[in-house]
């Protein structure tokens, strides 16, 4: 703890002087990056790394690195495609997937790539649309049709372009992110599982790291690779010690301008409440995954992200009970409300947003748990009810005017929903019957079982026999979904469908929470931190980045190893370190292909593997590339160190460090491990290629 109360006063440091900085394309700082490192990127260069990066619309980050659609990002964000096109017969998670020819790219059910165009400020038509009224259901629905209108109108019907109003600043400020769609994505490469995750739990969000959490990806058009103009090249080198490096990627969110009233609810109630639900859940989930080989193949993606999330939350959570950093920020905040109060012209028209912001945490606070469970579905977690809710309350959406629907069914956002509910993906009984046990007895749980809402739920069933009974739905199979879609309203309330059921009578309660939260929670939260986001520009200007948003996000810094417990950790590490570490036994054993080829002779063990920086970065930014002035790929980022779980709250570049393949790594793996010459010659700008080099094409 006395390490973290460090970390967190250094957290504060002026930017100026550390490699500090998740910055939105349009506001750069430029002059910074010359000042510390002697290169000052420029329009053209700052154009071609926004081209050139992508986002995973499920939540990750990835990159062009070829001229042919090919995308780069981490195994882990592309595993759950891996592991919808695996069967019980053929497990591409633990063999690896490689396709020798074109013809062998299999399409990926769910994936989205999302390529940013064009970023636009749209402040003052959302706020003015909202100007002069009171938080409450006027406000939110103004805002909110704003919002929607602006979205049809940048997409105007196209479905190959997705269009997303963007709060940043804490609604300080907005801004129009358009971008081109790709939804066909075909699945090219993807090693064993044994090293896209090499040291399992152990080794996560720590280093040294010995891993090659890679899988490569293309984007289609027409049923043809995607011709991609912008992309980044392949560094010839990799990354060195000491190399300014960028990180440009999609980092999912930072709270390191929240308030003090919102502090404390993710410190006292939030996060305690998230990990001791994690720990159950990883409990039950993993006496699941232990049951059959086939439960551990269905459920092992599951059981790695309850793993990955119990982690790094638990690293927010120790970070935020660190005393330095709480009354750092603490002190903050007291410094500028004093600022406001002591302006005439400021205190009228902010002083009263830190109140507005506590008193939409009290509110939420007591009808908690039943916003979660039943609104946000936290008792019913399965694929079937997910499914169930959106064909229930799609339908029932699209009755309506486009501004006056529920955000996640507006024109802009149904290209996205409609490709995840018609997926083929496969979905299992088994696990849907133990995820539906598991869920409903937390509801009954956490409500009492003499909340109305539960006996309407269960009445005198138990959860295991309601479970039994839901799973046999036909929302398995995606043409009964397409139908129902397709039959409306009307073919929705029609069905005998056990699980549609289910979500009409859970409709009943959930809509008058989300009226609820949408009316008397939202509003007061959003205007409250809309002026305090003004306060600060007057104050301070638009000298900081905005809190992540899962939007396009560069930072910079350099590789560089820091000191831990006494010792100095190096930077970079090397594929001979991998082989001594490796046991044979999970999670330390290396597939047969990497033991076959070393004992071949045919890997050059002092390759570099990983390496570390001091990028900024957070969840979300996995996938994304890392590279040099040159905008040449020297690797791929797919963690953080433990010190950076923090980085939620706040960035200390002395021990926060990014964690990264080495491009040498893919390069050695891909050519002498695997045999991709196909994909080794594509990244080099071989035959049907381009020549390595910088710039635009």
């Amino acid at each position: 703890m006395k390490r973290l109360a460090l970390l967190c006063a250094l957290a504060l440091a002026p930017a100026l002087h550390a490699d500090e900085g998740m910055w939105t394309y349009d506001n750069f700082p430029s002059k910074k990056v010359q000042q510390k490192y002697g290169f000052s990127p420029d329009a053209q260069w700052l154009s071609e790394a926004q081209l050139s990066s992508v986002r995973l619309a499920g939540g990750c980050s990835g990159s062009f690195v070829s001229p042919e659609g090919l995308v780069m990002t981490n195994h882990h964000c592309a595993h759950s495609c891996i592991e919808q096109l695996s069967t019980k017969e053929k497990d591409f998670v633990a063999a690896g997937f490689y396709a020798p020819a074109p013809e062998n790219e299999v399409k990926c059910p769910e994936i989205e790539l999302n390529q940013l165009v064009q970023i636009g400020d749209v402040t003052a038509r959302v706020q003015g649309a909202t100007k002069g009224l009171k938080p409450g259901k006027e406000f939110n629905d103004k805002r909110k049709a704003a919002m929607a209108a602006i979205e049809k109108e940048c997409a105007a019907g196209n479905d190959k372009l997705r269009c997303d109003v963007v709060e940043l600043y804490h609604g300080g400020q907005y801004s129009l992110y358009r971008y081109k769609r790709f939804q066909d994505v075909r699945l090219v490469f993807a090693p064993e599982f044994a090293i896209a995750f090499f040291g399992g739990d152990p080794d996560n969000f720590n280093f040294p790291r010995y891993d090659l959490d890679v899988s490569f990806i293309r984007a289609y058009e027409d049923g043809k690779p995607a011709k991609t103009e912008h992309y980044f090249k392949w560094s010839p080198q990799g990354a060195k010690e000491g190399e300014l490096t960028f990180v440009s990627g999609h980092p999912g969110g930072t709270d390191r301008e929240l308030t003090m009233a919102e502090l404390q609810y993710q410190r006292d109630i939030a996060l305690p409440e998230r990990l001791f639900n994690l720990a159950q859940y990883r409990g039950a989930l993993t006496m699941f995954t232990q049951s059959s080989p086939e439960h551990y193949r269905i459920a092992e993606a599951e059981l790695f992200g309850v793993e990955n999330s119990f982690k790094a939350l638990k690293g927010r959570y120790e970070s935020l009970i660190a005393p330095t950093l709480w009354n750092q920020k603490a002190e903050r905040e007291k410094r500028l409300r004093a600022r406001v109060q002591t302006r005439s012209g400021l205190r009228g028209r902010y002083a009263s947003a830190w109140d507005d912001v506590a008193k939409a945490m009290a509110t939420y606070q007591p009808r908690r748990k039943e916003y979660q469970y039943i609104e946000q579905g936290a008792g019913f977690g399965s694929s079937l009810y997910r499914i169930a809710k959106d064909l229930v309350r799609g339908t029932e959406e699209l009755q309506k005017p486009n501004e006056e629907r529920l955000r996640e069914y507006t024109d802009g956002r149904l290209p996205q929903l409609k490709q995840r509910l018609f997926s083929k993906a496969p979905i299992y009984e088994d696990l849907e019957t133990f995820r539906l046990s598991y869920n409903l007895t937390k509801l009954r749980e956490n409500l009492g079982a003499d909340h109305p809402f539960v006996k309407k739920v269960l009445g005198k069933k138990s959860p295991q026999d309601l479970a039994q009974e839901l799973v046999k739905s036909k929302l398995y199979d995606p043409k009964v979904r397409e139908q129902l879609w397709q039959g409306g309203r009307e073919a929705v309330q029609a069905s005998a469908d056990p699980m549609i059921q289910l979500a009409r009578a859970v409709d009943a309660d959930a809509r008058p929470l989300r009226r609820w939260h949408d009316e008397e929670i939202e509003p007061l939260q959003t205007s409250g931190s809309e002026r305090i986001s003004a306060a600060k520009f007057d104050l301070e200007g638009k000298s900081n980045y905005p809190d992540a948003t899962f939007t396009l996000r560069l930072s910079y810094g350099a590789v560089k190893g820091y000191d831990e417990n006494g010792h100095h950790v190096d930077p970079v590490t090397n594929f001979a370190g991998g082989f001594e570490r490796a046991t044979g036994r999970d999670p330390f054993r290396l597939p047969d292909s990497w033991l076959r080829a070393n004992q071949n002779g045919q890997v050059d063990v002092k390759t570099p593997f990983n390496f570390c920086s001091t990028n900024d970065i957070i969840g979300g930014n996995s996938g994304s590339p890392v590279f040099n002035k040159e905008l040449q790929i020297v690797g791929l980022v797919f963690d953080g160190n433990i010190q950076s779980l923090g980085g939620d709250y706040g960035f200390d570049e002395t021990v926060n460090r990014t964690v990264a393949v080495h491009s040498s790594a893919l390069i050695e793996a891909l050519d002498h491990i695997y045999g991709a010459k196909r994909i080794v010659s594509e990244l080099k700008g071989g035959p049907g290629g381009h020549a390595s080099g910088a710039g635009s094409k």
